[in-house]
């Protein structure tokens, strides 16, 4: 058993499809109201909000990611 890190109600994970979903000890799904107002208040950005070039700048920063891993993986072997 685990503990809700929002309310400290006891619960259980349970796989769904893709998901692990935490269910209480009635098997209903828990859904506490500050875990669902955490959710809420994450900040989501748009694509609309960056300008090209700040668009060009991630894009550039994980092609280089990418680009460094695949050379490390061809250094180890």
């Amino acid at each position: 058993m685990a503990r809700c890190k929002y309310c400290q109600k006891e619960i259980t994970w349970m796989k769904e499809g893709r998901k692990n979903v935490p269910v209480e000890a009635d098997g209903g799904i828990h859904k506490c109201e500050q875990m669902l107002k955490m959710r809420s208040s994450l900040k989501t950005i748009q694509p609309t909000t960056l300008s090209p070039e700040e668009i060009a700048k991630y894009e550039q920063g994980m092609n280089q990611q990418v680009k460094e891993k695949a050379e490390k993986k061809a250094k180890k072997k």
